[in-house]
């Protein structure tokens, strides 16, 4: 009965436990480049030379609200914020690397750059050990596949994005100790299977708060234990349920998180239940696109127009479906591993199609940081297919075979490399994007922002008026189109502007501090007070807010309450020095002149070119200076 059980057990698994783990690229090569370290090592260069454009990268979009101005990493909060509070958001392990590479390096964009590349690179050595540890043929060549194409780009070049490469490490971490473990249960050495699963509880905890969208681990674990083991067994299933319920804990605590801190699902944005499955059926079919044929790759696609009344809109999702079927009735003979890849980047894609409703939906129901998890399914069938047909193809050259693999990678690496130079600035970001999606309203806003910044206000205008007209419900837009007319002079004008954003967001505290800053120059100082008290009532971790409120005191001739304004607004942001100087300002004013001093110093260690600074420190001393030679 024990020889017919076996005979059964192999015959169920397919073929997998006779894959051989060579990998088709290094056959017949040297031997020194046989060994593990050296391919190794080309996959390490290999990422680090095709994400090397980021050494001239900066912080885009979202880096602010993650990094550079998040309170918890820059300002009064910290780890026990970050944990125990809602400020943890969907990823509080994430913003604990964040904290931790601020305390290192402060708000430098190159090293965050840096360690999210490393990330990548150690993600697609473990990815190949995992490959191995599976037996997929061509294991090399997948993780290099994975590494290397431009769809990647988006979450590697993009310093938000570390909830990306860092979740991922982790949750290939996971699996590899899960499928090691179940590898060695049997075996006589216990004390390594109990080492392996305690570690993959352990990763599986530090995935899922790196970044929620891992709570599909559970699933993509069975999947796992029923490639090793040709089918689902009891015992192998019993071992996830820990992770079952971290799942269910971390998914719990993501839905108060959302709750908390509001999606964009008003009218114009909220989806029926047909409509989100629709969306999820096309999205399927959109992700297997851009991985066949990375062409055009936009950092916000173009939102799509479903109409969930006609039959034809659900076909993609019922071709899906179907695929699935015949893939499953078929595993015993041809598809076993197409059902394993196929089901797995189902699974992957999961938590980002758009049937739980989040702010990204508001611009698009597709982005390419989405599928970052699901590539590998696809991209190990892929390494697998190129390897086993090598040999029929062209057997017998494994140079050849070698070199068009490296030709292929190439191709990808030099695409992904271009790529990148993309999420240089916001403006090389947003003209890109506004190049091939010229109806994206967000990123005429964030185009005009960034030149704004640059000085150029009549072109900032020309984008934030564009961007009312394709969504005139944006309520960021009417405010950042208000401060640009404030530069123009143009304040009666632009308080209409701010007063038409508080219409659409009347909890907009951005809109509030700006109306504030034009009453003051408009003389209207009670008033505007009144309007930075109400934004920091809504935020009370508003720098600009207190930075303002501190500036009308000052006007009023309040330095006690000016002065504890800007003490607040440098507890949130000490890096800030236009606060540090308006608070040297005050303490000046106040008498405190020693201490305005090193306000005044500690500015310009921050912006050595500020021309108000050395003016006030100047005064400053030569003030003390004056007090010294009359005693």
């Amino acid at each position: 009965m024990a020889k017919r059980s076996r005979k059964k057990k192999a015959g169920g698994s397919g073929t997998s436990a006779k894959v051989p783990t060579t990998n088709a690229t290094t056959q017949g090569l040297p031997t020194w480049l046989s060994r593990d370290w050296v391919w190794g090592l080309i996959l390490v260069l290999a990422v680090i030379m095709t994400y090397s454009p980021v050494w001239w990268a900066g912080f885009i979009w979202d880096d602010n609200n993650h990094v550079t101005a998040n309170p918890c990493i820059v300002g009064p909060l910290g780890l026990k914020e970050i944990w125990m509070t809602s400020a943890a958001r969907f990823f509080p392990m994430t913003l604990t690397t964040f904290w931790l590479e601020h305390a290192l390096w402060g708000v430098t964009p190159l090293p965050y750059h840096l360690v999210t590349v490393l990330l990548h690179a150690a993600c697609t050595i473990v990815l190949w050990q995992v490959f191995r540890l599976l037996q997929i043929p061509g294991a090399w060549l997948g993780a290099a596949l994975w590494a290397l194409h431009p769809v990647q780009v988006e979450s590697v070049a993009w310093v938000s994005e570390m909830k990306n490469t860092q979740s991922c490490l982790f949750y290939l971490l996971t699996i590899l100790f899960f499928v090691q473990g179940l590898k060695t249960k049997d075996a006589s050495n216990q004390s390594a299977s109990r080492w392996n699963y305690a570690l993959t509880l352990l990763c599986a905890a530090l995935a899922m708060t790196s970044k929620s969208s891992t709570v599909i681990l559970p699933v993509v674990l069975c999947l796992c234990a029923w490639w090793v083991e040709g089918r689902w067994r009891w015992r192998s299933l019993a071992m996830v349920i820990p992770i079952v319920l971290m799942t269910i804990i971390v998914s719990g605590l993501t839905v108060c998180a959302v709750k908390l801190e509001g999606t964009i699902d008003s009218l114009q944005w909220k989806r029926s239940w047909p409509e989100r499955l629709v969306t999820a059926g096309n999205a399927v079919w959109f992700y297997l696109g851009k991985l066949l044929w990375p062409h055009p790759l936009i950092t916000i696609y173009p939102r799509w127009q479903i109409d969930a009344g006609q039959w034809v809109s659900y076909l993609p999702l019922l071709a899906i479906i179907i695929v699935l079927f015949i893939l499953w009735l078929k595993r015993k003979s041809w598809s076993r591993p197409w059902f394993f890849g196929f089901a797995y980047f189902l699974t992957a894609l999961l938590p980002v199609l758009g049937l739980v409703s989040h702010n990204f939906l508001s611009y698009s129901f597709v982005a390419d940081h989405f599928q970052y998890l699901a590539d590998i399914g696809p991209l190990a069938l892929a390494g697998a297919g190129l390897a086993r047909s090598a040999d029929f193809v062209i057997p017998g050259r494994r140079w050849l075979r070698s070199t068009l693999c490296a030709g292929l990678l190439l191709v990808l690496g030099v695409l992904s490399w271009h790529r990148t130079w993309v999420y240089e600035s916001e403006e090389t970001l947003w003209t890109d994007t506004l190049a091939k999606n010229p109806n994206c309203w967000v990123g005429y806003n964030n185009l005009g922002v960034a030149l704004a910044q640059k000085g150029e206000t009549d072109k900032a205008i020309e984008q934030f008026q564009k961007t009312l007209e394709i969504n005139p419900d944006y309520a960021e837009a009417y405010s950042n189109l208000g401060l640009a007319l404030v530069k123009m002079g143009h304040l009666d004008e632009a308080i209409q502007q701010y007063q038409r954003a508080l219409e659409i967001n009347p909890n907009y505290e951005g809109a509030y501090s700006n109306l504030g800053s034009a009453l003051v120059q408009k003389g209207y100082l009670d008033e505007a007070i009144k309007r930075y008290k109400k934004a920091l009532e809504i935020n009370p971790y508003y720098v600009d807010a207190y930075f303002n409120l501190g500036s009308a005191l000052v006007q009023k001739g309040h330095l006690d309450e000016a002065i504890a304004q800007f003490q607040k607004a440098v507890e949130i942001n000490p890096t800030d020095a236009k606060v540090h100087n308006n608070l040297g300002g005050a303490l000046f004013l106040k008498g405190r002149t020693d201490e305005a001093v090193v306000q005044f110093q500690e500015a310009l260690r921050l912006k050595p070119d500020s021309v108000n600074a050395q003016n006030n420190l100047a005064k400053a001393q030569a003030l003390i200076a004056q007090r010294a030679t009359q005693k």
